[in-house]
């Protein structure tokens, strides 16, 4: 097992294992929680505010009703026509609201003593209200709370008179029918909290699957990126940011399938590239070895060099490349004559156009160019431009024109050469591609020019037409001048 296959088994073991906590899981949960404290404070608020509306009102009910009674009272008090006891007796008799509470006589010594019910008081009869109101200075006590297995509201009204048996008035009235109806609207609460929590499981099922099944299906991909399989592809089903990220997951797997078949294109060509020198360089070595002629020892020797300078350019292209993909690549800068480079790059290929029979146009220009750069580097990117017009070009011509304007010089190469295929033309400077498979090279040179080129602040452009040529433009800032 590889290294990197054991990695994958490790992290998919992992994700297992931690399944249970996974964002589906999590969100659920969370909002679930969340919901469901706010929907039991709200169950809480409603019930307690309803609770408190409720019972005041049956309060103020009940105080009404024995404030009402004690004026009546009062006014029977003053009439001295009237037998006062017998008129409270026959009130309490003949209450007319006994279907809503009960009305209770207390004598003075503290015990019911006739009640509207009809039923036969009891003397130890539990009055906390009675006590309150011997305590109050209005005379007015309230008890509200449970009594023999139900709620109760009771008020109790002092009315002591001389020469009266009767000491208070109290009105009493059961809270069941209140807490039936509390029990009601509870219920309604519950349930509609239910169906709340229902719709929010529904709904968040939805909206995390709209999240989740994108993810998973990118771990699964992720996974078989990994292992070297970039057939997979994501379907996007909306427009939102998920969809937005499945796009550029798909974007990325297909920037990693082409660079993989672009690296695996580059190692066979870099393969066929070093293995033609060495096998030229191993076979004269082996025929120089068994003897040989003077004129052969030249010969061999002659391609021994060359084959040799050739692999040496290609290892040098491989280095200046991997400098720049891990950023080490740096330059010497310092104000150079570009012109100045530019024809010592030419004059490496003079003798080049006559043994391959093209011909090879410069004009001297009569000024000098001034730029910030690195010498060598640019030499290199002048002699890989050109070395390239002349690869692509069997026959015909190349042209090398150096042009000065307020703030740059512009050099363009242009040979009458095979050119490049309109669809081939915007990949010719990335990295290990090759527009033409069958020349020489390792795909990287121009992506190392483009690179030095804009290092300097400049641009390298083509302009290509099948069979018709092409040309090479690099454009580089002029140095600033002190005042």
């Amino acid at each position: 097992m590889t290294k990197r296959s054991f990695l994958i088994k490790k992290s998919a073991e992992k994700a297992r294992k931690h399944g249970r906590h996974s964002i589906a899981t999590r969100w659920m949960v969370n909002t679930l929680l969340v919901v469901s404290i706010m929907l039991i404070v709200a169950n809480v608020c409603v019930y307690y505010f309803t609770r408190q509306y409720y019972y005041g009102s049956a309060e103020s009910y009940v105080v009404s009703e024995a404030n009402a009674a004690q004026m009546v009272l009062t006014r029977l008090y003053e009439d001295m026509a009237v037998n006062y006891s017998s008129e409270v007796r026959e009130m309490i008799v003949n209450f007319d609201k006994k279907d809503r509470m009960e009305l209770m006589s207390i004598n003075k010594n503290g015990e019911v003593s006739l009640s509207s019910s009809g039923f036969s008081p009891d003397k130890t009869y539990f009055m906390p209200d009675y006590e309150a109101a011997l305590q109050s200075e209005d005379k007015t006590g309230i008890f509200l709370g449970r009594y023999n297995g139900e709620n109760i509201i009771a008020v109790t009204k002092i009315i002591e008179k001389p020469s009266s048996s009767y000491r208070a008035l109290r009105f009493v009235t059961s809270l069941s029918m209140i807490d039936s109806q509390l029990a009601g609207i509870m219920f309604a609460c519950v349930m509609i909290s239910v169906f709340v929590i229902l719709a929010v499981v529904m709904t968040g099922l939805y909206f995390v699957k709209s999240i989740c099944v994108p993810l998973v299906q990118m771990s699964s991909t992720a996974k078989k990126l990994a292992t070297g399989d970039f057939s997979e592809r994501i379907p996007i089903t909306s427009n939102d940011e998920i969809g937005q990220l499945s796009r550029a997951f798909n974007d990325m797997a297909n920037e990693l399938e082409n660079s993989e078949q672009i690296k695996n294109d580059f190692i066979s060509s870099v393969s066929h590239e070093l293995r033609t020198p060495l096998t030229a360089i191993k076979g004269w070595a082996e025929t120089l070895g068994g003897g040989y002629e003077e004129e052969t020892f030249a010969k061999g020797m002659k391609v021994i060099n060359g084959e040799t300078n050739r692999l040496e350019q290609m290892v040098e292209e491989l280095l200046d490349f991997s400098r720049i993909q891990s950023g080490r690549f740096s330059l010497h800068m310092q104000t150079i004559d570009v012109i100045a480079e530019l024809e010592d790059a030419l004059l490496l290929f003079t003798e080049r156009a006559k043994k391959e029979n093209i011909t090879l146009a410069y004009n001297e220009p009569q000024f000098m160019c001034a730029v910030v750069g690195d010498k060598s580097r640019l030499r290199q990117v002048f002699i890989n431009v050109i070395d390239n017009a002349f690869k692509y070009t069997d026959a015909g011509s190349i042209d090398v024109l150096a042009e000065k304007n307020e703030s740059s010089v512009v050099i363009t190469v242009t040979d009458t050469g095979c050119g490049i295929a309109p669809e081939d033309l915007p990949k010719v400077k990335q990295k290990f591609y090759k527009a033409n498979r069958t020349k020489r090279g390792s795909g990287i040179g121009l992506a190392v020019a483009d690179e030095i080129i804009e290092m300097h602040g400049g641009t390298l452009e083509i302009e290509s037409a099948l069979g018709a040529g092409t040309t090479v433009t690099i454009t580089l800032p002029l140095a600033v001048k002190e005042d």
